[in-house]
């Protein structure tokens, strides 16, 4: 099932809400893992962490891979791509915001 533009930055946002979700995309950063090898720095249960996998999965924020009895995750960053891509147009409108600050504040300097 593919998502639209808007269901999948609210998939990518809701996976990204949560601190363990976000610690295990920041260990596939390294290379892939397995679900044993990603729940070893959680005090969870490997279920647990199977959870938050099947939610960064259903975000497409990660994929798993079949290798004999293996299943690795891999980080899938192309999500993670378009909430920047989102965020950019309000670092814009926070640009121009700053800029006319300085701009009021250096007229008021001069005022006195």
């Amino acid at each position: 099932m593919k998502l639209d533009s808007y269901e999948q930055l609210d998939a990518t946002f809701a996976a990204l809400a949560d601190p363990t979700r976000r610690a295990i995309l920041a260990r596939l950063r390294e290379g892939e893992a397995t679900v044993g090898e990603l729940a070893e720095p959680f005090a969870m249960s490997q279920p647990a962490i199977s959870k938050h996998l099947k939610v960064l999965e259903r975000a497409g924020l990660i994929t798993r891979g079949r290798e004999a009895q293996r299943r690795p995750c891999r980080l899938a960053a192309g999500p993670l791509k378009d909430a920047v891509d989102w965020l950019e147009t309000y670092r814009d409108f926070w640009r121009e915001s700053y800029q006319r600050l300085d701009d009021l504040l250096g007229e008021l300097k001069e005022r006195s």
